[in-house]
Protein backbone atom coordinates (compact mmCIF):
# COMPACT_ATOMS: atom_id res chain seq x y z
CA UNK A 1 0.00 0.00 0.00
CA UNK A 2 3.10 2.29 0.66
CA UNK A 3 3.49 2.74 -3.03
CA UNK A 4 -0.34 3.68 -3.84
CA UNK A 5 0.30 6.29 -0.66
CA UNK A 6 3.02 7.96 -2.57
CA UNK A 7 1.43 8.25 -5.49
CA UNK A 8 -1.88 9.51 -4.37
CA UNK A 9 0.10 12.13 -2.11
CA UNK A 10 0.24 15.51 -2.74
CA UNK A 11 2.53 18.01 -1.00
CA UNK A 12 2.39 21.44 -2.05
CA UNK A 13 4.77 24.00 -0.59
CA UNK A 14 5.99 27.49 -0.11
CA UNK A 15 9.11 27.78 0.89
CA UNK A 16 10.50 31.09 2.99
CA UNK A 17 7.89 31.56 5.20
CA UNK A 18 8.63 31.20 8.37
CA UNK A 19 5.70 30.71 10.08
CA UNK A 20 3.89 28.80 7.49
CA UNK A 21 0.15 27.40 7.86
CA UNK A 22 -0.18 23.34 7.65
CA UNK A 23 -3.25 21.92 6.37
CA UNK A 24 -3.79 18.29 6.39
CA UNK A 25 -6.40 16.68 4.64
CA UNK A 26 -6.88 13.00 4.14
CA UNK A 27 -9.63 10.39 2.61
CA UNK A 28 -11.72 10.33 -0.58
CA UNK A 29 -9.48 9.39 -4.02
CA UNK A 30 -12.55 10.53 -5.62
CA UNK A 31 -11.80 13.88 -4.27
CA UNK A 32 -8.41 14.06 -3.24
CA UNK A 33 -6.73 12.73 -6.54
CA UNK A 34 -7.79 15.50 -8.50
CA UNK A 35 -10.35 18.21 -7.32
CA UNK A 36 -8.54 18.97 -3.92
CA UNK A 37 -5.24 19.12 -4.83
CA UNK A 38 -6.59 21.64 -8.05
CA UNK A 39 -8.12 23.69 -5.31
CA UNK A 40 -5.24 23.78 -2.69
CA UNK A 41 -3.26 25.06 -5.93
CA UNK A 42 -5.40 27.73 -6.47
CA UNK A 43 -5.81 28.60 -2.62
CA UNK A 44 -1.91 28.71 -2.43
CA UNK A 45 -1.66 31.81 -5.02
CA UNK A 46 -3.79 33.71 -2.51
CA UNK A 47 -2.63 32.78 0.56
CA UNK A 48 1.43 32.72 0.37
CA UNK A 49 2.75 30.47 3.16
CA UNK A 50 0.33 27.54 3.27
CA UNK A 51 1.07 24.06 3.20
CA UNK A 52 -1.08 21.16 1.97
CA UNK A 53 -0.40 17.67 2.53
CA UNK A 54 -3.26 15.68 1.01
CA UNK A 55 -3.76 12.23 1.77
CA UNK A 56 -6.35 10.31 -0.99
CA UNK A 57 -6.88 6.82 0.47
CA UNK A 58 -10.47 6.14 0.41
CA UNK A 59 -12.98 7.70 2.26
CA UNK A 60 -12.94 5.58 5.15
CA UNK A 61 -9.07 6.37 5.81
CA UNK A 62 -10.41 10.08 6.10
CA UNK A 63 -13.28 9.44 8.46
CA UNK A 64 -10.60 7.59 10.62
CA UNK A 65 -8.46 10.59 10.32
CA UNK A 66 -10.68 12.99 12.16
CA UNK A 67 -11.83 10.76 14.59
CA UNK A 68 -7.62 10.58 15.42
CA UNK A 69 -7.26 13.84 14.84
CA UNK A 70 -4.77 12.77 12.44
CA UNK A 71 -6.14 15.48 9.73
CA UNK A 72 -7.89 18.77 10.18
CA UNK A 73 -10.28 17.58 7.06
CA UNK A 74 -11.46 14.13 5.91
CA UNK A 75 -12.66 13.89 2.45
CA UNK A 76 -15.45 11.72 1.77
CA UNK A 77 -17.60 10.44 -0.80
CA UNK A 78 -20.28 8.78 1.34
CA UNK A 79 -21.74 10.13 4.66
CA UNK A 80 -20.07 8.85 8.29
CA UNK A 81 -21.48 5.06 9.15
CA UNK A 82 -23.48 4.99 12.61
CA UNK A 83 -20.63 3.03 13.74
CA UNK A 84 -17.88 6.25 12.51
CA UNK A 85 -20.29 8.52 14.40
CA UNK A 86 -20.40 6.22 18.43
CA UNK A 87 -16.36 5.97 17.71
CA UNK A 88 -16.14 9.99 16.76
CA UNK A 89 -18.74 10.48 19.77
CA UNK A 90 -16.64 8.21 21.99
CA UNK A 91 -13.46 10.22 21.48
CA UNK A 92 -15.28 13.77 22.30
CA UNK A 93 -15.36 14.45 18.25
CA UNK A 94 -17.71 15.90 16.40
CA UNK A 95 -18.13 14.80 13.37
CA UNK A 96 -19.26 17.22 11.37
CA UNK A 97 -20.23 16.75 7.13
CA UNK A 98 -20.01 19.76 4.94
CA UNK A 99 -21.53 18.84 1.10
CA UNK A 100 -18.92 20.31 -1.16
CA UNK A 101 -19.56 19.16 -4.70
CA UNK A 102 -22.27 16.86 -6.19
CA UNK A 103 -21.26 13.74 -8.32
CA UNK A 104 -22.60 10.89 -10.78
CA UNK A 105 -20.91 7.17 -10.80
CA UNK A 106 -20.05 6.71 -14.28
CA UNK A 107 -20.46 2.90 -15.52
CA UNK A 108 -17.80 2.58 -17.80
CA UNK A 109 -16.83 -0.20 -20.44
CA UNK A 110 -14.06 -0.74 -22.58
CA UNK A 111 -14.17 1.81 -26.35
CA UNK A 112 -14.18 -1.34 -28.36
CA UNK A 113 -17.43 -2.90 -26.61
CA UNK A 114 -20.37 -2.63 -28.83
CA UNK A 115 -23.24 -2.26 -25.67
CA UNK A 116 -24.09 1.71 -25.07
CA UNK A 117 -26.72 1.29 -22.39
CA UNK A 118 -27.48 -1.24 -19.57
CA UNK A 119 -30.69 -0.94 -17.31
CA UNK A 120 -30.02 -0.94 -13.59
CA UNK A 121 -31.03 -4.51 -13.09
CA UNK A 122 -28.49 -5.46 -15.68
CA UNK A 123 -25.83 -3.39 -13.82
CA UNK A 124 -27.24 -5.01 -10.59
CA UNK A 125 -26.57 -8.28 -12.33
CA UNK A 126 -23.13 -7.77 -13.63
CA UNK A 127 -22.23 -6.52 -10.39
CA UNK A 128 -23.41 -8.91 -8.04
CA UNK A 129 -21.89 -12.03 -10.57
CA UNK A 130 -25.18 -13.12 -11.38
CA UNK A 131 -24.31 -11.54 -15.56
CA UNK A 132 -21.06 -13.41 -16.48
CA UNK A 133 -21.01 -12.93 -19.87
CA UNK A 134 -21.70 -9.69 -22.36
CA UNK A 135 -23.62 -12.85 -24.62
CA UNK A 136 -26.17 -12.21 -22.21
CA UNK A 137 -25.77 -8.17 -22.54
CA UNK A 138 -26.00 -8.29 -26.42
CA UNK A 139 -22.01 -7.68 -26.24
CA UNK A 140 -19.69 -9.54 -28.47
CA UNK A 141 -19.50 -12.66 -25.62
CA UNK A 142 -16.68 -13.20 -23.46
CA UNK A 143 -16.38 -13.16 -20.03
CA UNK A 144 -17.04 -10.13 -18.46
CA UNK A 145 -14.31 -8.72 -16.02
CA UNK A 146 -15.48 -6.89 -13.13
CA UNK A 147 -13.49 -3.54 -11.53
CA UNK A 148 -14.36 -2.13 -8.44
CA UNK A 149 -13.03 0.38 -5.55
CA UNK A 150 -11.47 -1.35 -2.84
CA UNK A 151 -13.81 -1.18 0.83
CA UNK A 152 -12.13 1.78 2.37
CA UNK A 153 -13.35 3.20 -0.79
CA UNK A 154 -16.68 5.44 -0.64
CA UNK A 155 -17.32 5.07 -3.62
CA UNK A 156 -17.62 1.23 -3.01
CA UNK A 157 -19.92 1.33 -0.64
CA UNK A 158 -21.81 4.04 -2.46
CA UNK A 159 -22.39 1.99 -5.63
CA UNK A 160 -23.29 -0.88 -3.27
CA UNK A 161 -26.25 0.68 -2.06
CA UNK A 162 -27.20 2.72 -4.94
CA UNK A 163 -26.41 0.18 -7.61
CA UNK A 164 -26.57 -3.05 -6.19
CA UNK A 165 -29.64 -2.57 -3.20
CA UNK A 166 -26.86 -3.28 -0.87
CA UNK A 167 -25.92 -7.21 -1.95
CA UNK A 168 -22.30 -8.44 -2.11
CA UNK A 169 -19.77 -7.68 -5.54
CA UNK A 170 -19.36 -10.61 -7.46
CA UNK A 171 -16.79 -13.35 -5.98
CA UNK A 172 -14.48 -12.67 -8.94
CA UNK A 173 -14.98 -8.55 -8.82
CA UNK A 174 -11.16 -6.88 -8.92
CA UNK A 175 -10.20 -4.46 -6.25
CA UNK A 176 -8.55 -0.89 -7.57
CA UNK A 177 -7.23 1.98 -5.30
CA UNK A 178 -8.41 4.69 -7.39
CA UNK A 179 -11.07 6.19 -9.81
CA UNK A 180 -8.17 6.50 -12.54
CA UNK A 181 -7.03 3.03 -11.46
CA UNK A 182 -10.15 1.31 -12.72
CA UNK A 183 -10.51 3.69 -15.94
CA UNK A 184 -6.61 2.19 -17.08
CA UNK A 185 -7.79 -1.21 -16.44
CA UNK A 186 -11.36 -1.16 -18.30
CA UNK A 187 -9.38 0.93 -20.58
CA UNK A 188 -7.07 -2.09 -21.62
CA UNK A 189 -9.46 -4.80 -21.39
CA UNK A 190 -12.32 -5.18 -23.80
CA UNK A 191 -14.47 -7.25 -21.79
CA UNK A 192 -13.76 -4.59 -18.63
CA UNK A 193 -16.26 -3.05 -16.97
CA UNK A 194 -15.94 -0.72 -13.71
CA UNK A 195 -17.34 2.71 -12.32
CA UNK A 196 -15.73 5.92 -11.64
CA UNK A 197 -16.62 9.56 -10.56
CA UNK A 198 -17.57 12.12 -13.74
CA UNK A 199 -13.56 13.58 -13.39
CA UNK A 200 -12.38 10.18 -14.51
CA UNK A 201 -14.65 9.78 -17.55
CA UNK A 202 -12.54 11.33 -19.87
CA UNK A 203 -9.40 8.59 -19.51
CA UNK A 204 -8.91 6.64 -23.11
CA UNK A 205 -10.19 3.54 -24.01
CA UNK A 206 -13.32 3.95 -22.28
CA UNK A 207 -17.11 4.98 -22.51
CA UNK A 208 -19.60 5.56 -20.38
CA UNK A 209 -22.97 3.79 -20.98
CA UNK A 210 -26.05 5.47 -20.26
CA UNK A 211 -28.33 3.83 -17.45
CA UNK A 212 -32.15 3.38 -18.10
CA UNK A 213 -31.30 5.92 -21.14
CA UNK A 214 -29.23 8.72 -18.44
CA UNK A 215 -25.58 9.21 -18.52
CA UNK A 216 -24.03 11.59 -15.93
CA UNK A 217 -24.17 15.24 -16.46
CA UNK A 218 -24.30 18.42 -14.45
CA UNK A 219 -28.01 18.59 -15.20
CA UNK A 220 -28.82 14.56 -14.78
CA UNK A 221 -27.42 14.74 -11.77
CA UNK A 222 -28.68 18.30 -10.35
CA UNK A 223 -31.98 16.95 -11.60
CA UNK A 224 -31.56 13.27 -10.43
CA UNK A 225 -32.65 11.70 -13.40
CA UNK A 226 -29.45 9.89 -13.75
CA UNK A 227 -29.95 6.99 -10.82
CA UNK A 228 -26.45 6.76 -10.06
CA UNK A 229 -25.49 10.67 -8.16
CA UNK A 230 -24.08 11.43 -4.94
CA UNK A 231 -23.04 14.30 -2.59
CA UNK A 232 -19.41 14.81 -1.64
CA UNK A 233 -18.20 15.89 1.82
CA UNK A 234 -15.49 17.20 4.40
CA UNK A 235 -15.38 16.31 7.29
CA UNK A 236 -14.26 18.11 10.07
CA UNK A 237 -14.37 17.98 13.77
CA UNK A 238 -17.14 19.79 15.17
CA UNK A 239 -17.02 23.59 13.21
CA UNK A 240 -13.84 24.14 11.16
CA UNK A 241 -11.36 26.82 12.45
CA UNK A 242 -8.29 28.31 10.86
CA UNK A 243 -6.49 27.61 8.25
CA UNK A 244 -9.31 24.82 7.87
CA UNK A 245 -11.85 27.14 8.09
CA UNK A 246 -10.38 29.30 5.40
CA UNK A 247 -10.23 26.24 2.99
CA UNK A 248 -13.72 25.32 3.59
CA UNK A 249 -14.95 28.44 2.62
CA UNK A 250 -12.77 29.11 -0.18
CA UNK A 251 -14.38 25.74 -1.69
CA UNK A 252 -18.01 27.21 -1.33
CA UNK A 253 -17.28 30.28 -3.07
CA UNK A 254 -17.58 31.06 -6.39
CA UNK A 255 -13.89 30.58 -7.15
CA UNK A 256 -13.83 26.86 -5.32
CA UNK A 257 -17.33 25.57 -6.99
CA UNK A 258 -16.12 26.95 -10.48
CA UNK A 259 -13.06 24.35 -9.96
CA UNK A 260 -15.34 21.89 -8.94
CA UNK A 261 -17.14 22.65 -12.27
CA UNK A 262 -13.85 22.87 -14.33
CA UNK A 263 -12.60 19.12 -12.86
CA UNK A 264 -15.92 17.30 -13.49
CA UNK A 265 -18.16 17.55 -10.62
CA UNK A 266 -21.51 18.85 -10.43
CA UNK A 267 -21.41 22.48 -7.96
CA UNK A 268 -23.55 22.57 -5.23
CA UNK A 269 -25.01 26.31 -6.44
Amino acid sequence: MKHIYLALTTSIAVTGSAHADRLVIKGSDTLGAKLVPQLAEQFKAQHAGTTFDIAAEGSTTGIAAIIDGTAQIGMASRRAKPSEVGAASAKGVNMKPTVVAYDGIAVIVNASNPVKSLTKKQVEQIFTGEATDWSALRGSGGKISIYTRNTSSGTYSEFKELAMKKRDYAGSSQKMAGNEQIAAEVGKNPAGIGYVGMAYTKAGGIKVVSIDGATPSVRSVQDHSYPYWRPTFYYTNGEPTGIAKTFLDFTLSAAGQKIVNQVGFVPIK
